[in-house]
């Protein structure tokens, strides 16, 4: 094991460095465009507090077809756009921009689901008291289901960990690229399992973090 670390330390570290970088700033970005997006499917809903229907069918047909490309063609039908906006297609920087498109849309519905749980006799009561649209939106709707949101985030984030062990394989870098070149084409079981390993931990860790902090702000549970 000694050896081992002394050998392919420092490309283990490197390589969980990337992974968080590419998982933090994905899941940044994918936010703010989820997020609104998901607001959007709720209060455009027939029913809805600002009921546009066109709009719902629109915006929801949009975020099928994201939803609907593997990640692995997406990132690859990105390259010359990915190029065009970070300056590469490979690397840590080269995967953000598919990571982002494709967890967005998840995210959008991963909102849609949260906010869809939120008491509709709460909604009526900020209507029967003349609030807008976006004091709904952020009074009522968002506070409500933050519990339900903040589980949401973290089925977001181990997608999105899973999407860049996929990332990896084509060049992005990160944990997937260890587990590929040194585990499995250069035969190195150990590199294999320490990567498999580490993002084991990360699930776990992100999944247990995300539901402690759920349980607390359930006022529900208090």
């Amino acid at each position: 094991m000694a050896e081992f670390w002394s050998e392919y330390g420092g490309l283990i570290l490197e390589g969980l460095r990337d992974t968080s970088i590419m998982v933090v700033a994905s899941t940044i970005f994918a936010y703010i465009i989820g997020l609104p997006l998901g607001v959007l499917l709720i209060v455009t809903r027939p029913g809805g507090i600002w009921e546009h229907p066109w709009l719902n069918r629109v915006v929801g047909w949009i975020i099928n077809i994201g939803r609907s490309i593997p990640f692995i063609i997406l990132m690859i039908l990105l390259l010359d756009f990915t190029k065009f906006l970070v300056g590469t297609k490979i690397g840590v920087r080269g995967a953000i921009p598919p990571l982002v498109i494709s967890a967005a849309p998840f995210i959008a519905r991963m909102v849609e689901s949260s906010l869809s749980e939120v008491d509709g006799g709460v909604v009526e009561a900020a209507q029967s008291m003349g609030a807008s649209t976006w004091q709904i939106v952020r009074k009522v709707y968002l506070p409500e289901a933050r519990p339900s949101l903040i589980l949401g985030a973290a089925v977001s984030i181990v997608t999105i960990i899973a999407y860049t062990t996929i990332a990896g394989t084509v060049g992005a870098g990160g944990l997937g690229d260890l587990a590929v070149r040194y585990g499995y084409v250069r035969r190195v079981p150990e590199m294999l399992a320490a990567t498999v390993i580490l993002i084991i931990v990360m699930v776990q860790i992100i999944q247990s973090l995300f539901s402690w902090l759920s349980t607390k702000l359930d006022k529900r549970l208090r």
